[in-house]
């Protein structure tokens, strides 16, 4: 992967679905995968372009992600403007929380949305359901690649 991405793929998972639908959208060569916990101000900064995966827990996204933002919001804010992103959502219902908690913060760095937000259900209720592993199913993982695919390209050709 590039060290000096055009695609940063930002992603935190628990149960393995969000970190193998990451690892999927961030395979251009253009991309670089980086946990949420290990991102600094420069990452953002050096990328033109964000995809941010993550699980939805208890309604929000999750607490990794979160912090993520909360850590970089401030050092980076007025410094992103107009940066394009897109979202993947691995969720137990239907991720719609996590998805207006993501977009909420993504306004106030005032990204870009320039693709309609994935979120994946996996339908996880029980807490046996919940705290297991998860494999997104081929189809989900093109999916993924596509949506990686055509950020990068997107990136790449100047179309955002």
């Amino acid at each position: 992967m590039n060290d000096n991405p055009i695609l940063l793929v930002i992603w935190h998972s628990r149960t393995g679905a969000s970190e193998a639908m990451a690892q999927a959208a961030a395979g251009h060569d253009a991309a670089r995968l980086i946990r949420a916990q290990d991102v600094k101000t420069a990452d953002i900064l050096s990328s033109q372009g964000y995809l941010f995966v993550c699980p939805e827990n208890l309604a929000s996204m999750s607490g990794a992600m979160k912090e993520m933002f909360d850590t970089q919001y401030y050092p980076v804010l007025g410094e992103v403007e107009g940066r394009p992103f897109a979202s993947i959502i691995a969720a137990g219902s239907d991720g719609e929380g996590a998805q207006r908690q993501l977009d909420r913060i993504a306004k106030g760095w005032r990204l870009k949305r320039v693709a309609d937000p994935m979120i994946v259900n996996f339908s996880a209720q029980t807490p046996q359901e919940i705290l297991s592993r998860k494999s997104p199913s081929e189809t989900v993982l093109d999916q993924c690649r596509e949506l990686g695919t055509a950020l990068a390209e997107g990136l790449v050709l100047g179309v955002y």
